[in-house]
């Protein structure tokens, strides 16, 4: 390991030397100031835009690590490749859509995504829809949705992209790409693979360990340090991207994204078990396959999709030395082999098909509509359940069609203020939601965009996921569905576009109702069930604000952050005498969180600083203040620097970072302890082929 990181140093340094023709290279273009008017699908609309560099800064982050730093959403985060999951606007991680190219990415069994399993360098374009903004793109947001976005690259012939990471505890990242392009095809095959015992060293704040005398007296206590015990991991991902232009009007697509895991869930920190004497280990295969058609006009854009999902899941937890083999493990017949605690198999299948349109008839009218059907067929398999009335269930067996409808109007009524309203219908098995109205304003108070009030307000339905009506044992299958009413309201303010700085900052109050949220609690007889709490109030504000300053053409400094305060209570009814969870927050939900990047380039060198904070969260829905009961809050710094190098034959990129640079001890989940100060390494190789070497 060392050996190999001398010899990335070494490439560094010989990549400094070898830079002065690069720099020799650098043309410097005057700016051009482009004036235009905000676009019509954005009245009203609350959104976050996250910057390619954020996303293609290195392979080992995932869209995780993308929205921690660069927004205020909450993470919730169980270490380097293991669950990650996101929610914002005070909601779970089920109240999150996440879209993909169109298609959602969310569990029809849990509701949720894992965004450890999104490599960013898959991601074109992301951003982030708040609160009503999302009911144009979906349904059952009650936070909002991610919305990610894969998008041709224009590549004029071949294309080679290599890049290395070798990070702490023995972590390798691996990224290639290939690609070929001309006036009508272009082709993308993406590959990422990553590694790693991930065994990082921590101190286990929640052991004691005693220290003895001569005589066998206790005579003082201490915290041991103690390694991430299974931890290990292995990640594969592959997409694979086709474009076809037919016309100058219209392009067929087809997308195909493959992931293989193979995962072990680390040890809790209070586990007094031998390493040796636990498998605990998870493994997926999914693969999501799209193929689209694009029509675009000068007056509209006519869209069609259709899309498969395909996903298989294990979960094993067993006492290894048991003379189980993963055969039998996987074994469907007769019972599972002894020393099983726990086994899980789930499989799913989803049909996805998607028509929508975009009309311009006028510059003060855009009327836009869609349909979209999910059609999910999900099985579960596990250890033997014995229901009530003594019936054996091994899982879980049911389909379900989801349909929807939107119809979209949008109306510039002076140049200086616009409407928007959105209706959206849905269909869940056999149960209609009522309509879903969403209403959209804007107005400048300053032309040309440069301050903005806006303002929103939208009913919304989400409806029970599977697991909540169906998982053996505790599903609830006489869940109602969530409903509620949400608005917010807010400023949106663009300064100095044509001078060296530019600045732009939006601030936005939020307040959202909700009625029958579905919350998990335990039961007396061991296990979770859900219930629909009366009701939830969520309300807060969010800040968002960039800078960016060029005071030479050589140099270039940037600042983004954001911040969110987010209180999120329940004010429902208790459901016994021992409830305590009236008038507390949810559990795992900020109070406030926050993120701050900050990038200086000069030429080809770039440092990039990156900060994020929580507040202390609550494990209980009482906010109890044991040791158990709360989670400290924490702030992480990461530091990088990067260079890139222009050679005869390629082009040259290296990148050293530092992550947790303060080696600040936190976790994110109750006795998930996180790795503390680590360090990553990336080179990346483009030769230069073709037109790109004669550039």
């Amino acid at each position: 390991m060392k050996r190999l990181l001398h010899t990335l140093l070494l490439l560094f340094v010989a990549g400094m030397a070898y830079s002065q023709e690069g720099i020799d290279s650098l043309i410097a273009i005057d700016e051009v100031a482009i004036v235009g008017r905000r676009p019509m699908k954005q009245i009203g609309v609350q959104r976050t835009e996250f910057e390619s560099v954020a996303l293609q800064e290195h392979i080992a982050l995932s869209m995780a690590d993308v929205l921690t730093y660069n927004s205020s959403v909450f993470v919730k985060n169980y270490g380097r490749a293991t669950l990650s999951t996101v929610a914002f606007r005070g909601t779970s991680p089920s109240h999150t859509q996440v879209l993909w190219n169109g298609m959602k990415l969310n569990s029809p069994m849990l509701g949720m995504t894992d965004f450890s399993m999104i490599p960013s360098y898959f991601i074109d374009e992301a951003s982030l829809l708040h609160g009503s903004s999302s009911i144009s793109e979906t349904g059952g947001g009650l936070g909002g949705a991610v919305k990610l976005a894969t998008r041709p690259k224009e590549y004029e012939g071949f294309h080679l992209q290599f890049v290395q990471g070798v990070g702490s505890f023995s972590t390798f990242d691996e990224y290639l790409q290939l690609g070929y392009g001309n006036d009508r095809w272009q082709l993308s095959t993406r590959l990422v693979y990553a590694t790693s015992p991930n065994d990082y060293k921590y101190v286990n704040r929640d052991k004691k360990l005693n220290i003895y005398d001569e005589e066998h007296n206790i005579i003082d206590q201490y915290h041991p340090t103690e390694r991430n015990r299974n931890g290990a991991f292995k990640d594969f991902h592959a997409l694979q991207e086709i474009y076809y232009r037919l016309t100058d009007r219209d392009r067929l697509s087809l997308t195909a994204w493959y992931t293989g895991t193979n995962r072990e869930l680390p040890m809790i920190s209070t586990s007094y078990a031998e390493d040796e004497q636990i498998e605990n280990r998870q493994r997926e295969e999914t693969l999501r396959a799209l193929l689209g058609w694009e029509r675009i006009a000068s007056v509209g854009r006519l869209t069609a999709q259709a899309g498969y999902i395909h996903s298989w899941s294990a979960y094993d937890r067993r006492i290894t030395g048991a003379g189980i083999s993963e055969g039998e493990a996987e074994s469907e017949s007769g019972g599972l082999p002894d020393g099983t605690m726990e086994y899980s198999r789930n499989r799913q299948h989803t049909l996805y098909g998607h028509l929508s349109g975009e009309y311009l008839p006028s510059e003060r009218w855009l009327f836009s509509g869609e349909v979209t059907a999910h059609h999910h067929m999900s099985q579960s398999k596990g250890k033997e359940v014995i229901d009530s009335d003594g019936t054996h269930r091994l899982g879980l067996d049911k389909e379900r069609t989801e349909l929807t409808a939107t119809a979209t109007a949008r109306w510039r009524a002076t140049p200086w203020l616009g409407v928007g309203l959105t209706l959206r219908e849905e269909l869940y098995g056999e149960e209609f939601s009522p309509l879903i109205p969403a209403l959209f304003l804007d107005g400048e108070l300053i032309r040309g965009g440069r301050l903005v009030l806006k303002g929103s307000l939208s009913r919304n339905y989400r409806f029970p996921t599977l697991t909540d009506l169906y998982f053996q044992p505790g599903g609830n299958p006489d869940l109602r569905p969530e409903k509620g009413w949400s608005y917010d309201v807010g400023m949106d303010c663009r300064l100095g576009n044509e001078e060296p700085l530019a600045f732009h900052g939006s601030l936005t109050w939020f307040d959202s109702h909700i009625e029958d949220w579905i919350l998990w609690y335990p039961k007396s007889m061991g296990y979770y069930t859900p219930e629909n709490v009366k009701e939830v109030h969520s309300y807060g504000i969010e800040v968002e604000s960039s800078l960016s300053w060029r005071p030479t053409r050589d140099w270039l400094v940037a600042l983004h952050g954001s911040y969110a305060w987010t209180p999120s209570l329940n004010e429902g009814d208790p459901f016994s005498s021992a409830d305590r969870s009236v008038g507390k927050q949810l559990p795992y939900v900020p109070e406030h969180s926050a993120s701050a990047t900050l990038r200086a380039g000069w030429r080809r060198w770039e440092l990039s600083y990156k900060w994020c904070a929580y507040s202390e969260r609550y494990t209980l829905s009482s906010n109890g203040s044991s040791i158990t009961g709360t989670l400290d809050s924490y702030a992480l710094s990461n530091l990088s620097l990067a260079r890139t190098c222009s050679l005869a034959w390629c082009d040259l990129s290296l990148r050293g970072a530092i992550n947790n640079l303060f080696n600040k001890e936190y976790v994110t989940v109750l006795s998930r302890p996180m790795p503390g100060i680590n360090y990553e390494i990336f080179i990346g190789i483009t030769p230069k082929w073709g037109k790109g070497r004669n550039q």
